[in-house]
């Protein structure tokens, strides 16, 4: 539709004015790691109703009270494909499935499918809120095909946990999971196999006699140079080499950071793998993504649930690239609930760890919160077995008194969801709508506090602890703020002579409220009277427990900017998937064809420029570039050979498919990479229809075209389900029954010979499913109703 404005002998201007571009785009949105506020945006088995298996859906619809609330950055759940979606993020199978393939019976992971991640993402940025992805690196699970075949090798050295189940193989666009017998399951060619070498134990590393090579939830990877060799019984048993998993996963967490454009990383359970693996891997997402390089100021944590004197460690064997959460100030917290008004206040800052340059002070999280819950989501009881310390519960009445201080101390303050939210009591935690204030309502202190330490400027100024008692303590950033807590249920705290870094006559006010509009002026070099509310509520606005005092005068003035996001699809044989059921998504050029490929769909706002760079394998061949509108329509093209740099303004805002083709039906294929910087929208309705867009593939010697049915009955059913073919199938047929929500709920595999099939449906409680009939590389899938 266009001429190329590209030409390939000034490539290399055009690659080093975009990197450029691309690179100083990204500097200009990092936040500080050392004074975000962070939100967990989940907590442990995070779901709603309305959202089944989208909880991006649910962030997408949720980030503009984010923005509003001064939260700088959402921590969201481990994104891969899982186990199942009954997985909450921690049961990592397949780390180049982002939701994207048909693998474990169904597309989507629990956050959603690869289009709707990549969204969020994108919407979190829009309304200026940087993405922290959790990452979990010590052990990979679930072996094996939808129903476990293919998974186990009996040639495996015993962990004594896993029973030999450590054969990873991964569907692709080269060899999509046509059925799941065992066969099928070992002959896929997705990136990144994995084979029982890779785990302790090993030739060369015994397991079991510590907390790195013990398998605690699963396969455990071994990091070990000499961890590598070939599966027992695997068809697609490519060669391994020295430092195996190491080079691996740091390639894998580079793609990572570049394809979904995250922009800081927890690391689960640190204390399970070697510090060296971590300090390595962080460098290459800082320094070693090229343009999508984190830089010195990424925000990294890692979990390290133990003393103050194993959290400096840490973080001093990972050169300081990543902070830890300060188990040590946590339980200075917990003592404040649990004392009941007799802990030592004025011991709180001894508990904190000597290495707070990326510290992230927190006072829950998803491992120290574990409610147990009625049918509607209400906290009943607690599951404390599973918690990894002791839960504080969000209605205590001193909880702002310990939220206050992860605020004023220094570091990168985590907020927990249930912190925030109150989701526990109103009966509604499965069916809320995240934007609706009423039906998921902030707990009034929680808010009071966000707005004073962004608003106010907190990390702006120099910690300095003024007060010490035991009933009483007061932190200053040093010319920004008092935060002042006190612990005692129905005694104030009158403070006489606080020492201050602001100059006499200076007045202040209290920005809590709890001591309504009354004002204080500093005096005899630099001194204040302050009064601190107990936690009983009974102060104005029902404050509990602490007051915050700074300059008066001063109005709502944290803005955070609208960013862009860049996001990178590699097209890659061995990456996205082409099965029937699949986002069909990914695959490099064919040879001697025009067929197209998606690329990937990006959410864009209306009017806002969307930036594309394409960089082929090979640069004498001519490639075509497709944009496709919300309908599936193709409304632009480009077509060139080598680097392409083009741009659009889409006139909508909404779903954009980019496809890609040869030119012409004489080329080899290819490899290539697809870079894409846009603006989503702040503001988006996430049930808005996506269509799939997708391109007509064919392959030689494979048929596509679906199985001939003539008949499913009876529809609806009670008991059993007929199936009837054309003619008599002389090969092996897999059936699945498969509910609305994509889970594979049973499974059957059935000898060829008949054209008529009886099937139980006894496992079905009564619904809408689909049921799909696999034969071969032939797919058919159709709906029914269980009564």
């Amino acid at each position: 539709m266009r001429n190329s404005f590209i030409q390939t002998k000034v490539a290399g201007l055009i690659i080093f004015l975009a990197l450029n571009l691309f690179t100083s785009n990204l500097k200009a949105q990092t936040n500080n790691p050392r004074r975000q506020v962070v939100l967990q945006g989940f907590w442990w088995d995070y779901w709603n109703n309305n959202y089944p298996n989208g909880w991006s859906n649910y962030i997408v619809e949720i980030a503009p009270r984010l923005k509003s609330l001064g939260i700088d950055a959402v921590w969201i759940p481990p994104t891969i494909k899982n186990t199942g979606t009954n997985s909450v993020g921690y049961a990592p199978f397949d780390h180049y499935d982002l939701g994207d393939k048909y693998q474990k019976g169904n597309v989507k992971t629990r956050m959603g499918d690869k289009d709707e991640l990549l969204r969020m993402v994108a919407v979190l940025k829009a309304n200026g809120i940087d993405v922290i992805q959790d990452i979990v690196l010590n052990h990979v699970t679930g072996a094996g095909s939808g129903t476990g075949q293919g998974g186990q090798d009996v040639t495996a050295m015993d962990d004594g946990s896993t029973s030999k189940y450590k054969n990873f193989r991964y569907s692709c666009f080269n060899t999509p999971a046509n059925n799941e017998t065992s066969a099928n399951y070992l002959s896929r060619e997705g990136r990144f196999p994995k084979n029982w070498t890779n785990f302790y134990p090993n030739a060369s590393n015994p397991c079991c006699t510590n907390p790195i090579n013990s398998p605690y939830w699963g396969p455990d990877i071994s990091y070990e140079s000499t961890a590598f060799g070939s599966s027992g019984n695997a068809t697609f048993n490519p060669n391994q080499t020295s430092n195996y998993m190491r080079d691996n996963m740091r390639n894998w967490m580079i793609w990572y950071k570049k394809q979904v454009g995250w922009d800081g990383v927890r690391l689960d359970a640190v204390k399970h793998f070697p510090s060296y693996v971590a300090e390595d891997y962080l460098w290459n997402i800082q320094f070693g993504s090229l343009w999508a390089n984190g830089g010195e100021d990424m925000f990294a944590v890692g979990e390290w649930v133990g003393g103050t004197s194993e959290l400096d460690s840490w973080t001093a064997a990972v050169q300081s690239r990543a902070g830890t959460f300060d188990f040590g100030l946590r339980n200075a917290l917990s003592g404040i609930i649990s004392g009941n008004g007799g802990f030592d206040l004025g011991t709180v800052p001894s508990y904190q760890q000597q290495n707070r340059y990326k510290t992230v002070p927190f006072v829950n999280n998803h491992d120290t919160f574990r409610p147990e819950k009625d049918a509607n989501g209400n906290y009943i009881g607690w599951d404390s077995g599973n918690e990894l310390a002791p839960h504080i519960e969000p209605n205590d009445g001193r909880k702002s008194v310990v939220h206050a201080i992860i605020l004023a101390v220094d570091g990168a303050p985590q907020i927990f969801f249930e912190d925030l939210f109150n989701i526990g009591y109103l009966s509604n935690r499965l069916t809320h709508s995240p934007s609706n204030e009423t039906e998921l309502p902030v707990y009034s202190d929680m808010e009071n506090l966000l707005w004073c330490h962004q608003n106010l400027h907190f990390k702006e100024g120099n910690y300095l602890v003024r007060w010490q008692a035991a009933d009483a303590l007061v932190i200053e950033r040093e010319g920004k703020a008092l935060v002042a807590v006190n612990d005692q249920w129905t005694t104030w705290q009158n403070l006489v002579g606080v020492q201050t870094s602001w100059s006499d006559g200076t007045i202040l006010t209290d920005y809590s409220g709890a001591n309504g509009t009354n004002t204080i002026t500093v005096y005899g070099g630099g001194k204040v009277d302050i009064a601190i509310p107990p936690c009983d509520g009974s102060a104005l606005l029902g404050r509990r427990g602490y007051s915050i005092w700074a300059p008066a005068g001063i109005t709502t003035n944290y803005v955070q900017p609208n960013k862009r996001i860049t996001q990178e699809w590699e097209m890659a044989g061995d990456l996205g998937d082409r099965h029937n059921l699949s986002l069909k998504q990914g695959g490099a050029l064919p040879t001697n064809s025009d067929q197209c490929r998606v690329v990937g769909k990006i959410f864009v706002k209306a009017g806002e420029k969307v930036k594309l760079e394409l960089y082929p394998e090979n640069a004498n061949n001519s490639i075509t570039v497709l944009y496709a509108d919300k309908d599936c329509t193709v409304f632009d093209s480009i077509s060139a050979a080598g680097t392409i740099v083009d741009s659009i303004v889409p006139n909508y805002s909404g779903w954009l498919t980019v496809k890609i083709k040869n030119t012409t039906a004489t080329q080899t294929g290819q490899k290539c990479w697809v870079k894409l910087n846009y603006m989503a929208p702040e503001v988006v309705d996430p049930t808005v229809t996506k269509t799939n867009c997708a391109c007509t593939i064919s392959f030689a010697n494979l048929e596509e075209s679906e199985i001939s049915t003539t008949n499913i009955y009876p529809n609806p059913t009670n008991d059993f389900l007929n199936v009837t073919f054309e003619k008599v199938l002389s090969e092996k047929l897999n059936i699945n029954f498969i509910g609305m929500d994509g889970r594979m709920l049973d499974h059957f595999e059935l000898n060829g010979g008949n054209d008529a099939y009886n099937l139980s449906t006894e496992k079905l409680k009564p619904g809408v499913y689909f049921i799909e009939i696999t034969q071969g590389t032939a797919t058919s899938r159709h709906q029914f109703v269980k009564l």
